[in-house]
């Protein structure tokens, strides 16, 4: 059973604020008072204040480290409206200097890296690995720009291959959008984001964001960063608050062209319905499944799948949360993922020795222990892990576990690594196929032909084999089917969601044998 020492818990604040403090460069990001410290939202280049504050809690011990506003109707049409008039500004800017927007601002995320992992310390409670790889690939998603404008070209169509265009030619362009709202979740609060922001202003939109309302701190910063890295006033603009009201004013407003948001299948369904006529990226829920077939490597595909299910405590849309096991491995399969288990300790997420951080709210801890508890009591068997600890859960795994158990069919979000066993190969790809989810599944085998059966078979976005799925930086395209949303982002991907076509029509001159006007 990994340890948990959550009772012990309670990181300082003391950490991020000294940080802030001696980086001049974030001083008009907060303001410190008696109490937590007021951040600022950042609309039309200005950072401003707000009447309503929302507290901003650390999930370790739910205590207050900061306030936001609530932005509301008001603050999301005024984020709206700066975007809206900075429209011409970043069309008007050469493709060449948005790139180098970009990539100073990954190098300032870089300078301040401390800042920014202090700040995924105290919002999300990731344990020190998670801080830097995050800040990391959010360097490296900035610094992939250069990458993505070679998907931004036209294409030259001659007019003579039809009778009605003989003297006629074309060219198809891809243009900005406009205003793209963009708003990310509490999980990766500083990479998601950004990688929905880069591509936006890259192609010559300009962005409203709104920052999760658990974890609001790694965007704006973000947005300082990229402030001080030249981006012109109401480029972006950052705004605080609920999804109920703020994210609601924001995606319903008819001036915003394009939604990207990543988080629940509900909350997605709901954007879906009011936001009226524009274009989407919903990256949903998803129930990620591991197929591990009779002739897999057995102990890289347990250790494979345990991090797949425990990795950022499982809050992860892309997370393993179901392995159906041929039977024949079963058992072994079941003992390697105990051992490797031993190896993702939950606890301080300061301590380096720490792998598993808290879960986000008291509510979803519930949430996950109900999962697993329900489990238990129809038959599943608790192979490691499987209690609460204050606001963590430990690394949990469960044998035994049948398809009618909720926790084999329901998203988990947490770190929970439900094992069902199947007789064959067809029988395995049956059950993965059950969910209404499609965002990741992944397939161990050695053999090609059942490894491409099986994801040929897979109904979702991606399909990874031999390897756990994770979407990284973005190299490779990803995206839900069915109740895991719709469009798909990726390096260059992004691009086309984010442009549209336009034709200009261009009459040269009289047809052949036609007298000249």
């Amino acid at each position: 059973m990994a340890r948990t020492n959550a009772a012990t818990v309670s990181p300082s604040m003391n950490g991020l604020w000294a940080r802030l403090h001696a980086a001049e460069a974030f001083r008009p990001v907060y303001a410190r008072g008696d109490g937590a410290p007021t951040f600022n939202m950042f609309i039309g280049g200005r950072w401003q204040a707000g009447k309503h504050l929302l507290p901003v809690t650390n999930p370790v011990d739910n205590s207050t480290i900061a306030q936001v506003p609530e932005a509301g109707e008001a603050g999301a049409a005024a984020a709206v409206s700066a975007a809206d008039a900075a429209t011409r500004a970043i069309r008007d800017m050469p493709g060449t200097q948005r790139i180098d927007v970009l990539e100073k601002a990954a190098q300032l995320i870089l300078e301040h890296r401390a800042v920014f992992e202090e700040a995924l310390l105290l919002e999300a409670g990731k344990p020190r690995h998670d801080q830097h790889g995050e800040v990391s690939a959010t360097s490296q998603r900035l610094r992939a720009a250069h990458l993505e404008a070679t998907k931004i070209q036209g294409e030259y169509l001659p007019g003579d291959w039809a009778p009605d265009t003989v003297g006629k030619m074309a060219l198809v362009i891809r243009e900005p959008l406009g205003i793209v709202a963009c708003i990310g979740p509490f999980n990766y609060p500083l990479f998601i984001p950004t990688a929905k922001i880069t591509p936006a202003l890259l192609a010559g939109n300009t962005v409203a964001a709104k920052a999760s309302h658990q974890t609001p701190i790694s965007l704006l910063l973000l947005a300082r960063v990229l402030e001080l890295a030249g981006l012109p006033a109401g480029a972006l603009n950052v705004i605080t608050g609920s999804g109920a009201t703020s994210g609601e004013a924001l995606v319903t407003d008819p001036r915003v062209r394009m939604v990207s948001f990543t988080g629940s299948t509900n909350v997605g369904k709901r954007i879906h319905s009011i936001a009226g006529l524009k274009r989407f990226h919903l990256e949903l829920g998803g129930k990620g499944h591991a197929l591990v077939f009779d002739d897999a490597d057995v102990p890289v595909a347990a250790a494979k799948c345990v991090e797949g299910a425990f990795k950022n405590a499982g809050q992860r849309c892309d997370a393993v949360s179901v392995a159906i096991v041929d039977r024949k491995v079963a058992a072994e399969f079941v003992a390697e993922c105990a051992k490797s288990a031993k190896a993702w300790v939950a606890g301080d997420p300061r301590d380096e020795a720490t792998k598993v951080g808290p879960l986000i709210t008291t509510e979803a801890v519930k949430r996950v222990e109900a999962l697993i508890d329900e489990a238990v009591k129809q038959g599943a068997k608790v192979v490691a892990g499987g209690k609460r600890r204050g606001q963590f859960i430990e690394p949990t795994i469960l044998g035994s576990v049948t398809p009618t158990m909720r926790i084999a069919t329901e998203e988990t979000f947490g770190p929970v690594l439900p094992i069902m066993e199947a007789g064959s190969t067809d029988e395995a790809i049956d059950l993965a196929t059950k969910t209404p989810y499609g965002l990741d599944s992944c397939v161990f085998t050695k053999s090609f032909p059942r490894m491409w059966r099986a994801a040929k078979r897979l109904s979702c976005g991606e399909v990874t084999i031999n390897d756990l799925p994770k979407h990284g930086v973005g190299h490779f395209p990803f995206g839900g089917q069915r109740e895991s949303g719709v469009g798909r982002e990726g390096i260059g991907y992004s691009i086309e969601e984010m442009t549209e076509l336009k034709t200009i029509v261009f009459t040269l001159g009289p047809k052949p044998g036609q007298a000249t006007p």
